[in-house]
């Protein structure tokens, strides 16, 4: 992993205080790698790596940090085996790459009304063999316009150097890779480390979904902290939510209604982190942006996400991990590196995951100032902006296959999920002193009352 681990370190050193604390020591261990153009392998253990370094500072942790290349590279796909039951498709039955007349462009119609939004565009389609029919008559770029302008999310397939002159590829690459802006609001942690659990008693109030954020507070979740998910009333993304809610309190608000708003607000003052995957200015529409935050939780922990950057004209635009593959390059090099007639995408969403272990890490670095000094602050990531991460890393050495998955990369506790009894793979990391593990099986989307762990309902002290 030459390389990628020290840089991904530097990018999370806070540019206005450095930790006189050095670095607990890292072992990385296992070899091959994912198929790819890029060095995929590398960034799941070096972006793994970096959350549990982060993680030994806060708890002052002297490490080992062990990282597992194969496992880190599994995870990065799934980490749930169930016993007798599935998980539902993944997609969409009309989700994907279509051929247009002047390229590819893919569709992403996961939720319903981003479905309906392309179906505003192309027509109403059963199934991708109609859709292909209609996408067929576009030029990629008038559809992908289209398409978004309905609310829609579509991305057309550039290659590296056509995004690297794009407006919006020149506004990323200006940007850091995590956007750390300190706060002057005080107050001091009620929660602080714990041996052998560092985490416990730590609340983190999840507003994310699909599927960067998810992997952070799984994390999170996973060295002991209460991570206490929100979704809105009609959300669901089955596929993922057995994957995704392992650890946590999953509940659901109506941020529209007076009551839910008074919820939310008790929780978010009694939460020492707050992550959130809105695009900007949505939290802001309904009344919290980063002043109505601070001011509800002085001291609080803020870290998010967008898709496509903070700046440039695409800042707002709705996105996923497969549609910045297709605009940022990696789909079309891919291609090539395949000699393939369609786009090849990375061999894992490692855009999402790595950027979740980055939101992760770069929580517990502002933690551990907070801990100096009481002072809050904020993280901002992208997953376009780690997609120029892993660009700029190189391309990908020739390496063997992993051995394939057996019986002992699983953990031998039976996780008894809302679905049905299942199997997690081991945790592709291992921090002296202090066990991945986790208090709560996979549970649905509003499980759960709306509360901190010991309270009967928010706002209870």
């Amino acid at each position: 992993m030459p390389g990628i681990d020290e840089e991904l370190a530097a990018h999370l050193r806070l540019p206005f205080e450095e930790s006189s604390r050095p670095a607990a020591s890292l072992r990385v261990s296992g070899s091959g790698a994912l198929p790819s153009a890029f060095r995929v392998t590398d960034l799941a253990a070096a972006s793994i790596a970096t959350a549990g370094l982060a993680l030994a500072e806060v708890a002052s942790l002297d490490g080992p940090i062990a990282v597992d290349r194969r496992l880190a590279s599994f995870w990065f796909a799934t980490s749930l085996r169930p016993d007798s039951w599935r998980v539902p498709a993944p997609w969409d039955p009309v989700a994907g790459d279509y051929r247009t007349r002047d390229g590819w462009i893919r569709l992403h119609t996961n939720a319903p009304h981003h479905r309906a939004a392309a179906e505003r565009v192309l027509g109403s389609r059963a199934d991708r063999a109609g859709m292909a029919g209609a996408v067929a008559g576009w030029d990629k770029a008038d559809l992908e316009a289209a398409v978004v302008a309905e609310g829609g999310c579509a991305a057309e397939m550039r290659g590296s150097e056509d995004w690297v002159a794009h407006p919006q590829g020149r506004a990323v690459a200006a940007e850091p890779l995590v956007a750390f802006d300190p706060a002057s609001d005080r107050s001091a942690s009620r929660w602080r480390p714990r041996p052998e659990r560092p985490l416990a008693g730590l609340r983190v109030l999840d507003l994310t979904r699909v599927l960067a954020g998810p992997v952070a507070t799984r994390f999170l979740a996973g060295f002991g902290a209460d991570v206490l998910r929100i979704d809105a009333p009609d959300w669901d993304e089955p596929a993922l939510v057995p994957e995704m809610t392992l650890g946590k309190t999953c509940s659901r608000l109506d941020l529209r209604r007076a009551a839910d708003r008074a919820t939310f607000e008790a929780l978010l003052a009694g939460a020492d982190v707050l992550v959130h995957g809105y695009r900007p200015g949505a939290l802001d529409r309904l009344g919290y942006g980063p002043e109505a935050r601070r001011a509800l939780a002085p001291g609080l922990i803020d870290v998010s996400l967008d898709a496509y950057g903070w700046t440039g004209p695409w800042a707002g635009r709705r996105g996923f991990d497969s549609l910045v593959q297709m605009s940022c390059g990696l789909a079309q090099a891919g291609q090539a590196w395949r000699q393939a007639e369609a786009p090849v995408p990375l061999p894992v969403q490692a855009l999402d995951h790595a950027t979740g272990y980055l939101m992760a890490a770069a929580a517990l670095r502002l933690l551990a100032r907070r801990l100096r000094d009481g002072t809050g602050g904020r993280a901002r990531l992208s997953l376009a902006r780690t997609a120029g991460f892993l660009i700029a890393a190189g391309p990908a050495e020739p390496e063997p296959a992993f051995a394939p998955e057996t019986p002992a990369d699983r953990a031998p506790e039976v996780e008894a999920t809302s679905w049905g009894p299942a199997h997690r793979l081991r945790p592709p990391l291992h921090v002296a002193g202090a066990a991945m593990r986790w208090d709560r099986a996979a549970r649905r989307l509003g499980d759960d009352a709306p509360a901190w762990a010991g309270e009967p309902r928010a706002g209870l002290r």
